[in-house]
């Protein structure tokens, strides 16, 4: 049994010399990390691990920690730093994680970001992306409260950006006049896409968030991403920032300055038009004062 443990225990990441591509996600619910996510495992190459996911795998593999979280858990407790950094210390030395890898909802505090570090220090590498996504509570609060769900297919609806033929314009979203395109059968909301309780879930964000970024933005790696804005947009500048570039100038700001530079032009041009147009006038009237000139010296 030893030795099939053994067996079955990942083998340790070689590094090749390269640097792995470590990154951090954050964002709020509803600000499109699931938009944004799949394409920056498509360009690095590299898996998206959440600590959920690697927590739940590791019971299944029955992993030394895996059993440590799962007595934890059954026993009605909290997870420790200790474990979660045990799961993802042995989750990173997988044959995918070769390039590196990103890490959604971890870590949540300051010391966990902190161990997460020394961890890293360990095999001479540290986080090279930090990448936040940036919206408004009040849009989140428009976005994620319209939200309705058809329960058996998983499809999703807006009451605002998607809402399904059911609703009329102008009436009232409810059990009975959100229904699903399909089946006609009637949509629900999720427990937690209240307005209650996205504001604790919010609060509990900013409140681990802000210090996170705090404590990775001296290291130079964090990249605030406006993230109110069409999904393309947004990818602009993850893309930029992995690309060791400045982020983008906006399209507002752009058009700003070219409005500016026109009106400096049209300016110009004005200037010039009306010189090249008064040059005529100067020159007969320099003339004359000449002819004056010379008529009195002939006198």
């Amino acid at each position: 049994a030893a030795a099939a443990a053994a067996a079955a225990a990942p083998e340790p990441v070689m590094h090749t010399g390269k640097p792995r591509d470590i990154m951090i996600l954050f964002g709020p619910p509803g600000a499109g990390k699931g938009s944004q996510a799949p394409k920056i495992v498509e360009m690095l190459r590299i898996p998206q691990l959440s600590t959920g996911d690697m927590l739940r795998a590791a019971v299944a593999a029955g992993s030394d920690i895996g059993m440590k979280a799962k007595s934890v858990m059954e026993a009605g407790g909290l997870v420790t730093d200790e474990i979660v950094m045990g799961i993802i210390a042995d989750r990173i030395k997988e044959a995918d994680c070769t390039g590196g890898f990103i890490l959604d909802g971890f870590p949540r505090t300051v010391g966990q970001a902190c161990a997460l570090d020394d961890m890293l220090k360990t095999t001479g590498e540290a986080v090279k992306y930090v990448i936040a996504l940036e919206v408004p509570d009040e849009v989140l609060t428009e976005r994620i409260c319209g939200r309705w769900i058809h329960k058996e297919s998983g499809r999703s609806y807006h009451v605002k950006f998607a809402p399904p033929k059911s609703l009329e314009a102008g009436a009232t979203a409810s059990v009975e006049t959100m229904r699903d395109n399909e089946t006609g059968e009637a949509l629900m909301q999720r427990a937690d896409d209240t307005e209650e309780a996205l504001k604790k879930r919010l609060e509990g964000y900013h409140g681990q968030t802000v210090p996170i970024l705090a404590h990775y933005t001296p290291l130079g790696v964090v990249t605030h991403v406006d993230a109110n804005q069409p999904p393309p947009a947004v990818w602009t500048i993850i893309d930029a920032a992995l690309m060791g570039l400045p982020p983008p100038v906006p399209a507002e700001v752009v058009a700003a300055a070219v409005d500016a530079a026109a009106a400096v032009a049209v300016a110009v041009a004005v200037a010039v038009a009306v010189a090249v147009a008064d040059e005529p006038v100067a020159v007969a009237e320099e003339a004359a004062a000449e002819e004056v000139m010379a008529q009195n010296n002939v006198k």
